[in-house]
């Protein structure tokens, strides 16, 4: 399970004392915790998937703000620590691999307007969930139907 693999990592990183990847790899426990305390549950991989993205999501938008504030201290840390999330999600998607999953979903969906647009993230979402950008995926996506 990927919960086990961020508690091995949290343990290799106590023992090395690499502090800052520690404190990632809490935060990310952490925010586990705390979903399945509140909804009285034991997260399968897919939600942890879910967790990490969102985590990851956080951290780009943080990183856009400091970088346009020029404060690149803080722009680097959270750069650091999208590499650290990084590491526990499944191996991104190309592009070309993106637009073909798409392009299939609109075709099973038979989207053929910007209207259709939910009915193709719902496909979409779960296969590409942590693999992909998804607001990138949605960029793409009303391209096509565009078009």
């Amino acid at each position: 399970m990927l919960t086990e693999k961020l508690r091995d990592e949290m343990k290799t990183a106590m023992r090395s004392g690499d502090k800052p990847r520690l404190g990632v790899v809490r935060l990310v426990l952490a925010a586990i915790k705390q979903r399945e305390v509140d909804e009285r549950i034991e997260l399968n991989d897919d939600q942890v998937l879910v967790v990490l993205d969102k985590m990851v999501k956080q951290r780009r938008e943080s990183l856009a703000q400091f970088q346009q504030a020029g404060r690149d201290d803080l722009a680097s840390q959270e750069e650091y620590e999208i590499g650290v999330l990084q590491d526990f999600l499944p191996e991104a998607l190309g592009e070309e691999e993106i637009s073909a999953m798409i392009s299939d979903a609109i075709e099973q969906t038979g989207a053929a307007s910007i209207r259709d647009m939910g009915k193709v993230m719902g496909i979409i979402k779960p296969k590409m969930q942590g693999r992909a950008d998804m607001s990138a995926v949605s960029a793409v996506i009303k391209q096509q139907l565009n078009s």
